[in-house]
Formats: structure tokens, sequence, C-alpha cells
């Protein structure tokens, strides 16, 4: 059973790149503002959707137009899941940086950085990652 809709799986790497590019740019600027942006992003694909994320927007206006057709699509739910564990390490750095205990920004968003570069470079979704294990592991898996 599907834990949510089908995705196109280009996009959310595409997204990635994009985290990627914004995360370093805080990480090199401690510009917290940005960082903060980037938690709304977290937000909206975490907890309202991927479809009106602003990359998974730009993905499907700006790039998938110019792509064929997917081969295959994947359940949004660990998507959605990776999510939100990013919005919580920026929501976090954006705290640490916003609130001057600078180390608490720099390493929350190092973290987030790290995994967003993992799935733009080596398409490997941490947080997806941990979805599954968490759903395998889950007490309340019941099999009907």
């Amino acid at each position: 059973m599907s834990a949510g809709p089908a995705v196109d799986p280009r996009g959310p790497r595409f997204a990635a790149i994009l985290t990627a590019v914004v995360l370093a740019v805080v990480l090199v600027t401690q510009w917290w503002p940005l960082l903060a942006l980037q938690t709304v992003v977290f937000a909206i694909g975490a907890f309202i959707g991927l479809k009106p994320a602003p990359y998974s927007v730009l993905y499907r206006l700006l790039v998938a137009p110019r792509l064929g057709p997917p081969t295959e699509r994947e359940d949004a739910a660990p998507l959605r899941f990776a999510q939100a564990v990013g919005f919580v390490f920026a929501l976090v750095g954006t705290v640490g940086f916003a609130t001057g205990v600078t180390p608490l920004g720099i390493i929350a968003t190092a973290f987030a950085l790290f995994a967003a570069f993992l799935n733009a470079a080596f398409n490997y979704c941490l947080g997806c990652q941990v979805y599954l294990l968490i759903k395998r592991f889950s007490p309340a898996r019941v099999s009907s």
C-alpha cells in the first residue's frame, strides 16, 4: 500500500541540488534569513505536500518539460519525511544563527547540507532511508 502519491524521482534530486546550493551559501555567509527561507521550503514539502513545494514547481515548469516522461515513480511519503527532517535541522540552524548561537547554526546547517549533498550527488536520500527503517521496524506494522 502506498502512503502517498507517486512522484517523478528526478524532481526530488533537482530539489536536493538547489537545497545543497542554498545551504552551502548559508554556511559560507551565515546569512540566516536565507536559511529561514529554506526552512519554509522544507515546511511546505513536509507539511503541505511536494507538489506545491517551490523547488517542485520549478522542476515541473522549467526542467520536466525538457525531459522525457519518467520511467519510474516513487512514493512521496519517504520524501515528505525527509523534508520534515530537513525542516527540523534548518529550523534549529535558523534559530542558532538568529540568536547568536553561531556554532549551533553551523552544525545544524552542515547536517542538512550533508543530507542534501548525498541526494544531489549520489541520488541517496538519507531521510528516505531513515523513513524506510522506521517503517520496517515499527511495532504498529500489522499485516492484514
